[in-house]
């Protein structure tokens, strides 16, 4: 899965510009689920030495991520047609300011551990059973 996670307020609390205290279990949870296999996207609004500050405290923290603010390791943004977005196209989104708040960082690893779960159980129907749907009488 692919997995975008804010900064301010989520990763640490909520001082911006200054950098906050880190979140109980924020350094354990990300570095579980990137041990998954999950690709894991720092997706802030913060920028320049702000962006650069915040990346170098957690790395310095034990946090890698596969991206910051894009979908790809060297930074390109997404182009499609002439155009360019700067939205990171994730599964799942990590932030303080989603509604209903962040849950803690426990729930957030139960709660991403599970979708993934039932994403791995949907199986893929054969070719002849998604033609077919699978529900045939055999008349003889």
């Amino acid at each position: 899965m692919v997995i975008a996670v804010d900064f301010d307020g989520t990763i640490v609390e909520h001082k911006y510009p200054e950098i906050g205290k880190l979140k109980p279990f924020a350094v354990e949870t990300l570095n579980d689920l990137a041990a998954e296999g999950n690709k894991i996207i720092l997706f802030t609004s913060r920028s320049g030495k702000l962006l650069d500050d915040a990346v170098e405290f957690c790395k310095s923290k034990g946090i890698e991520f596969y991206a910051v603010n894009s979908n790809y390791p060297d930074g390109a943004l997404f182009t499609g047609r002439e155009e360019k977005s700067p939205k990171v196209i994730a599964d799942v989104y990590i932030d303080d300011r989603n509604l209903g708040g962040l849950p803690d960082w426990g729930t957030i690893y139960e709660m991403i551990t599970a979708k993934r779960a039932a994403h791995h159980k949907k199986k893929k129907k054969s070719f002849f059973k998604r033609l077919f749907g699978g529900k045939h009488k055999h008349h003889r």
